[in-house]
């Protein structure tokens, strides 16, 4: 049986916990608490990390010594690591897709169940799963995209006049393209063809982040929205680089042109140098039917749940899980040093 798990009796109420540590997680779990809520069962979330403070009326925050108590069925979370004393099965539900960076499969022998978004990371979480044992895998859809996919329903809305373009960067200098395109974004801004929305990763450069929100006019908005998702409606198009929100951009159908891009295909117009930036959102815009369909395909191999129930399927893969006995082939590996660092960044050093 999992860490910590102690099997809820079924005259009350199902307890879950929802863990984060970053203010993304709750875009990503707060259609679990809905889906938790609408079955009757309870959420609490938990925080090690930035998000906490973002919570509204209605939502409760556990302390450490509050979270054991309360003894929840399931932890769920998109981080990568999770306390091994929190009761209740751990599930792994993702921060993002897979952009082509290094190290987006971390197996730290921390979770009992992965949820996978869809079948290229299904295929690779269980070639593991069969290998080490110590973990199972359900593909469900990624629960952050649920209201989204509700809300984008039907056919692909036609290019608005003038476009609206949403240039995105990921933060890492190695991967990002924000300052070697500032130039081309600052002249194109300025031109009024087109109008623009910019947002950052979280953890973007604060002196990139300061020159881009300088460069707002008419023509450009800063956004400073804490969910990318809702940004997407607003748009035609996409630029980015090698950021794992062009993929969650991709399922609205609508075309993105990348940077130098880690992993290009032909889902994406992948450009190598700023002169040819102009160009390549010209051609975005023109909507070529090969690029959609180019699109749509990429889009039913990383998420094809179009229904917005991942949620409800995280909860059916965690019942199937403890009805199936809440065991995997092996036991988790003793991770002794992780489980050292948790504790000193929750800053709790008492009993298991």
């Amino acid at each position: 049986m999992p860490d910590g798990l102690a099997m809820t009796p079924v005259d009350r109420a199902q307890r879950y916990l929802l863990y984060g540590s970053e203010r993304y997680a709750l875009a990503i779990l707060r259609p679990v608490q809905e889906a938790i809520r609408a079955r009757g069962d309870e959420a609490a979330w938990f925080f090690d990390g930035p998000g906490a403070e973002d919570l509204v009326a209605g939502e409760r925050l556990l302390s450490v010594s509050e979270v054991r108590a309360w003894d929840a069925r399931a932890v769920i979370t998109p981080s990568n690591a999770v306390p091994h004393f929190f009761p209740g099965v751990k599930v792994e539900t993702f921060h993002g897709f897979d952009a082509g960076k290094p190290r987006h499969i971390y197996i730290r022998g921390f979770f009992d169940l992965y949820c996978t978004t869809g079948p290229r990371d299904t295929v690779q979480f269980q070639a593991l799963a069969d290998r080490l044992g110590h973990f199972s895998v359900i593909e469900t859809g990624w629960p952050k995209l649920d209201p989204f996919l509700r809300g984008i329903a039907g056919p692909l809305p036609p290019v608005r006049e003038p476009p609206v373009i949403l240039y995105h960067s990921t933060f890492s200098p190695a991967w990002s393209a924000a300052e070697i395109l500032y130039d081309e974004v600052k002249r194109l801004s300025r031109e009024g063809r087109w109008r623009w929305i910019v947002t950052f990763h979280p953890k973007m450069a604060a002196d990139t982040r300061a020159r881009y929100e300088a460069l707002q006019n008419e023509y450009l908005r800063f956004a400073h929205d804490d969910n990318i998702l809702d940004l997407f409606g607003q748009v035609d198009m996409m630029c980015s680089d090698t950021s794992s929100a062009l993929n969650e951009f991709l399922l609205t159908g609508k075309p993105v042109v990348t940077f130098r891009n880690r992993r290009p295909g032909p889902q994406l117009i992948d450009i190598q140098e700023p002169g040819q930036f102009e160009g390549a959102i010209e051609r975005a815009l023109q909507r070529p039917p090969e690029l959609l369909e180019a699109i749509h395909a990429y889009g039913d191999m990383i998420h094809p749940w179009r229904d917005g129930r991942a949620s409800e399927r995280v909860l059916q893969a965690i019942d199937s899980f403890i009805a199936a006995g809440a065991r995997n082939r092996r036991r988790k590996p003793w991770n002794l040093w992780r489980k050292f660092k948790i504790r000193h960044r929750i800053r709790y050093w008492g009993p298991v």
